[in-house]
Formats: structure tokens, sequence, C-alpha cells
């Protein structure tokens, strides 16, 4: 059942390709997103431990991830055939089937079990989805797309280097061909130390670049700003936790073979590194696509910071990774939605949306909200709960730093916020037909309920499926921990 996770979008892919109608084509989206999440579900159901012989299928962090991202998926398809009928000038042949290949190759990243499969199905991502920041057709989006390619095809060679390089630390350990993550891990004390440990640098840096993390990130704020809200919404919470994912492997692997506290060391100083980088470019930001894209950074920064921490801190740190994709469809789309009523994204141009799109300004504000731990969101008990770890391991200085560094985006983002979604609109811009409906408001809120309930109380199968997640992130760490208590 687990290929039909991939074959079901790739198939779906080649017919909205070959579709002539946009209107059905455009409803192809949704009907496959629920197909996929509902194959998914069945699947984790079923879900049992894979043998170590298997090349494919789903562990609890494969599948913890692509329940994200097919969630995420499912959002932005249900508000996809409205937006574009509001967009007829644009034919999303492209677009449409970009979408349907990006989710069917995060299935194939999602389930691979070998580090190589792993690569090309991260590459590929980069291929399938750079198409979608070229959207609209003009010199910005052709040049944030260049960017994205140039800097993500440095980025994903360097991740390349870093897995041979890996592989060549299990030859010099006696290990050959298959290197599987399950293989590897179980042998990891045979690795070769200085391979792994230059094997595992260049694959931060290398998938690093893919999330956004600073000063990798230099693609983020160009390709969030020139590309449409559903797009941006999966760039934020779809690509980035593939390249999350694949990053997650190799530190697994690390961490078995003994040098967990190399690469936590590094994680940590990247996280605060990205939250600090992020803050000062928040600061007086007039640009509210390119003020999400920063707000990203951050939220990469949040990720790696509570995996370098490591027990509380790292589960809570997957548990972000849901939290941030919800509360990021809401944040890109109501953006999206401003974004046509004004037809600026600019302030002073864009004020006083309560006024003007009541819905997406309130939506737009409850994100800000949520996004920056605001109770009783998701955010806030992953950013807690990270804080918590921090501070109850020892780590002080950097608890300390992380919870000084969400107060000043906090204040720093709230600043542009604030103008967006008070005031009066600006008598300088004159005000395009869009108004708030429905369809593209109505999964905005199913987002924000899902994050509102996640921060509240999460079903027992997600909790248990969250805590096999994080034992095969932090096993070994936490084995260690228990041992020395």
């Amino acid at each position: 059942m687990v290929w039909l996770l991939i074959l079901v979008p790739l198939l779906a892919a080649v017919v909205a390709f070959a579709v002539s109608s946009p209107a059905l084509r455009a409803w192809i989206l949704p009907a496959v997103g629920l197909l996929h999440l509902g194959i998914l579900l069945v699947a984790l159901a079923g879900w049992r431990t894979l043998p170590a012989t298997a090349w494919f299928g789903l562990d609890a962090l494969g599948g913890w991830v692509l329940l994200v991202i097919s969630v995420l998926f499912c959002i932005c398809a249900f508000y996809a055939p409205a937006y574009l009928a509001l967009r007829p000038e644009r034919d999303h042949r492209v677009l449409s089937t970009c979408l349907l290949g990006f989710l069917g190759l995060a299935s194939l990243l999602a389930q691979a079990r070998h580090p190589g499969i792993a690569w090309v199905a991260m590459e590929t991502t980069t291929l399938v989805s750079a198409p979608l920041i070229y959207f609209n057709h003009n010199r910005r989006s052709l040049e944030a797309t260049w960017k994205y390619l140039v800097i993500g095809s440095v980025g994903i060679a360097l991740a390349l280097l870093g897995t041979l390089f890996i592989a060549y630390a299990a030859h010099m350990g006696g290990l050959e061909e298959p290197l599987r993550y399950t293989r590897l891990m179980e042998n990891g004390a045979l690795l070769s130390r200085p391979w792994l440990r230059a094997g595992f640098v260049l694959t931060l840096v290398g998938y690093g670049t893919k999330m956004g993390l600073a000063p990798l990130h230099t693609w983020k704020p160009d390709a969030y700003g020139e590309t449409p809200g559903l797009v941006g919404a999966l760039l934020a919470g779809g690509v980035t936790s593939c390249a999350f994912l694949a990053l997650l492997r190799i530190y697994a692997v690390v961490a078995a073979a003994g040098e967990g506290a190399f690469a936590r060391e590094l994680l940590v100083a990247f996280g605060m590194l990205s939250m600090a980088w992020a803050l000062v470019f928040m600061v007086r930001q007039t640009d509210i696509k390119r003020l999400l894209a920063y707000s990203s950074v951050e939220h990469m920064g949040i990720l790696v910071f509570g995996i370098g921490i490591g027990g509380l801190a790292a589960k809570f740190a997957l548990f972000h990774l849901a939290a941030n994709a919800l509360v990021k469809s809401v944040l890109f789309l109501s953006a999206g939605n401003i974004h046509r009523s004004y037809a600026s994204k600019q302030l002073p141009f864009v004020t006083g949306a309560l006024r003007r799109t009541p819905v997406s300004g309130w939506l737009f504000l409850l994100g800000f909200l949520a996004i920056t731990g605001m109770p009783p969101f998701a955010p806030f008990l992953s950013e807690f709960n990270i804080a918590s770890g921090a501070l109850s391991t020892g780590h002080l200085l950097g608890g300390s730093a992380f919870l000084i560094l969400l107060g000043g985006i906090f204040l720093a983002m709230s600043e542009t916020v604030v103008q967006v979604v008070f005031g009066t609109p600006s008598a300088q811009r004159v005000r395009t037909p869009y108004k708030d409906a429905p369809a593209t408001t109505a999964p905005l809120i199913v987002a924000l309920g899902l994050a509102l309930v996640l921060g509240i109380w999460m079903p027992r199968p997600l909790q248990a499926m969250l805590d096999h997640a994080s034992t095969t992130v932090d096993g070994v760490l936490t084995a260690r921990m228990e041992v020395q208590r």
C-alpha cells in the first residue's frame, strides 16, 4: 500500500498535465490530496517495525514527516481551485503538475531507507518545485527561480559529497553496500570517525541550504516573496520538511556512531545563528511575504536547535515541524489574500486589512500570534518544551538566548503585522475586486483550528508516533542519559 503514496500523485501529475480543462485540472489537486491522506492514515494505522533489509517503507519518523506534508498539501489543495479561478490569465498546467509531482517525491523521500535514494528524492523535489516559483512570469519571479536553483544546486551537491563521505566512512570500517540507514546505525562503531564527521558537516550545510538555515538562506526571501501564497506555504512547510528529514537520517547515523556530541554542537550553533539572523532582518521589514520568509529562517533554526539539545527538546522539535507547517499555511495563504486585495505586499500601501479583508486580516493576526508562541496554539507548546528541555539539561546560556530571541522576534514581527491589520486602508491604492470568500478562507480556518487543537490535545496514536519518531532520531542520546542517571 505504501507504494500508492508515491504512485498516485505521480500518475495524477501526468493526468493533470494532459487535462485540457483548467477547472477540472484544479480540482484534481484536492481530490488527490484527500486520497493521499487517506492512504497514508490507513498505512500508519497498520504500522509495524521495518525489517533491516527494507529499501523502502514508512517508519515512525518518515510517517510523521509525511503526515505533516500530506495535511499541508490538502490545505493548500483545497485553497487552490478558488485561487486559480482568480488567475485566469495564467495557465496552471505546469503548476498543478509540479505540485502533484512534489507530493509523490516527498512520499519517496519519506520512505527511502538508503541515503543515496534519499538524496535523489531530495534533488528531484528541488527540480519540481522550481517552476512553482516562476508562476507569475515576471522579472522578479525569474530572478527568484534562478537564485533558488543555483543556491539549491550548490547545497544539494554538498549533500551528495557528504553522503559519499559517509559511505567512505563505512567502507573504511569494513562495511560495503547496501548501506541502508538501519545497517549504518547498527554498525555505527565501525565507521571511520574523521570521514563521518566531515560527511555530517557537508550534509548539514547541504540540506541546511534546502531548509534555509542562516547563512545559507539567501534564496528564501526572493522565492517566498515572489511566489503565490499556496506555493510559499508548501515551500515553507513541505520542501523544508523534506530537507529536515534527510538531515535527521544522517544525524541519527552520526549519533549511533558515538559522534552525537559533535553533531549537536553544530546544530545548536546553526539554530542560534538562524534565529538571530532572522531577527535582524525582521526589524522594520516592509514586505509582508519577505517577513514570512525570515520567520521561516527562524523556525528552521528552532528545529535544529531542539534536535541539538536532545531529549525532550528533540521530541518537541519534531512536534514543532507540524505546528510550524500548519500556522505557516495560515500566514502565507492569508497574506496572499491580502496581497490580492491591495495589489501590493508592501507597507505603507497595505494597512487596515481588518476593514478591507476582515476574515483574512483576522487569520493573519491570529497566525502571527500563533507563530510567535502565544498560547494555546501548538507553537507555544513546542517552543515552551524546547526551552524547558534546554534549561533542564544545563544548557542555561542556550536556553536563555533562545527565549530572548523569541521575545525579540515577537516585537520585530509585531511592528509590521500591526500596521498591516489595523488602521485605515491607504487612499493611495485602488481597491481590487477581490473579497474574502469561503473557498479562500475555509482551508485557513481548518489549519488554524488544527494548530489550536494540537496546542491543547493530541490524539493517542499521534502521541505514540511522535514518541517513536523522537526515539529514532534521539534514541542513542536518550539511552545514554538514562544510564548516566
